[in-house]
């Protein structure tokens, strides 16, 4: 049994931005993976002891679905990451019904060039879309995360596609996850929004490699009292996000958070900065190298040199579930706002708390144990078959597994109670506030890595 059973069975569902790119779809598989016994949960920190009765829901329990604006089918896509060595060979056969569940589940993105709908259009549809998937699934609640491909930072009054998402996550009264360095949630027409429906949120953008190493070193050389002098970088990377991140605008955004963590590690931020290739040849796979100057006693000088090399999708899927059902669990606690605890996942997180990964994950280990010391709510009743919706078949029957029956909102008999400041139509209300026009040609956050 998983160290982390919740002590409530209500399905959980976890609705990804970019449902079938490679994250989303190692995220998938991977999941179906572990829950039947296939493969260890290498990477997931939530099956860690730390976690043991935190109250967290059984992976077993996951529903998946999301939006995309592209139309390959996930078992399709699991077989072309099979070839390229990012899954193991024969899993997608094996997954083959989850993936073809989660992939009923995905609805169309946006916007897509010649899209002539305005902003509140926009987002109106993409929460009724995140609605339908909770009542129609019987879900307890839904965490929305965004896995796409990063988008250059916005300029104007006018949301991009991540802020549309996000938005309709918060309207359809979800916590929120930003995997990604894109705008999301912090986009300042969304802050009113964000105030009034008191649910809780964590971002932004996951830390998968470098960022990681940077954070274990920085630290060091503060604490040895090293003087750091350059620290400079290259990422080489294919596949959708190398693509994304040819763009310069993309790149500076995705840049901004591996600077972050340097100029709160050291104690003065050094010259220095980071390039990203993009090598398509390399498909999924990245390597990251970075060249450290420093001086030592006397100041005699020295250098330090690390090169990464890892595969995007299976660095970030473990960390994309650990997030799922640490949001979903404070959202049942009643946990509201910036999840600054789970910093420990990213570059540039949300909310106060340390830039150091031994600092962020002692704060891990506290939020383990403010989850535990939570609570919960009862036990619920088993709700039909399927790891997709009840009576859609696909996916295997999950523990437990009935749900509120979910109306419009997210009190239901038995069910998971209302929050106070749950989500209104008119929270942040979109009316009177610019209803910006979506701009026709504008680049679909869904484009995957």
């Amino acid at each position: 049994m998983s160290a982390s059973v919740s002590p409530s069975a209500a399905r959980v569902g976890v609705w990804l931005i970019g449902a079938r790119g490679s994250v989303a779809t190692t995220v998938v598989a991977g999941c179906a993976a572990v829950t039947a016994g296939l493969h260890p949960p290498t990477g997931l920190v939530t099956e860690a002891p730390m976690f043991a009765d935190s109250g967290l829901p059984p992976l077993s329990s996951l529903v998946f679905g999301g939006h995309d604006t592209v139309d390959c089918p996930l078992p399709k896509r699991a077989e072309a990451l099979a070839a390229g060595g990012v899954l193991p060979q024969g899993l997608p056969t094996a997954v083959r019904a989850e993936l073809s569940a989660a992939d009923s589940e995905i609805r169309p993105g946006g916007p897509l060039p010649g899209d002539t709908r305005d902003d509140s259009a926009l987002i109106a549809a993409f929460t009724s879309d995140i609605e339908d998937f909770v009542r129609r699934c019987g879900l307890g609640r839904a965490v929305v995360v965004n896995v796409a491909s990063t988008e250059p930072s916005p300029t104007g009054a006018a949301l991009p596609p991540s802020s549309l998402y996000a938005a309709a996550a918060l309207r359809a009264g979800c916590p929120y996850v930003n995997f990604t360095p894109s705008t999301g949630l912090d986009h300042p027409a969304l802050a009113s929004l964000r105030a009034s429906t008191g649910l809780p949120y964590a971002g932004r953008d996951g830390k998968t490699g470098q960022t990681l190493l940077r954070s274990v070193l920085g630290p060091m050389f503060t604490q040895r009292a090293l003087t750091v002098r350059a620290w400079s970088g290259t990422n080489l990377l294919g596949g959708g996000d190398g693509a994304a991140l040819a763009d310069p605008a993309a790149a500076a955004a995705k840049n901004a958070g591996k600077d972050r963590v340097l100029a709160d590690t050291l104690a003065t931020p050094p010259e220095g900065e980071v390039h990203i290739d993009d090598v398509p040849v390399l498909g999924d796979w990245k390597t990251a190298w970075d060249h450290v100057a420093f001086d030592g006693f006397l100041g005699t000088r020295m250098i330090l040199q690390t090169i990464w090399q890892g595969c995007d999708s299976s660095l970030a899927a473990p960390l994309v579930l650990d997030l799922a059902r640490l949001t979903a669990r404070a959202h049942e606690t009643g946990l509201s706002g910036p999840l600054g605890e789970l910093g420990f996942y990213f570059k540039d997180p949300a909310g106060e708390g340390p830039a150091a990964l031994g600092e962020q994950y002692a704060a891990l280990g506290r939020f383990a144990q403010r989850l535990r010391g939570a609570g919960a709510e009862p036990p619920q009743d088993a709700a039909g078959p399927g790891g997709g919706c009840a009576g859609e078949g696909g996916v295997r029957a999950r523990d437990g597994g009935r749900s509120a029956e979910v109306g419009g909102g997210w009190a239901g008999e038995g069910g998971v109670r209302a929050r106070d400041g749950a989500r209104s139509a008119e929270a942040g209300g979109w009316a009177g506030e610019g209803r910006v026009r979506a701009r026709d040609g504008a680049r679909p956050a869904e484009e995957q890595r």
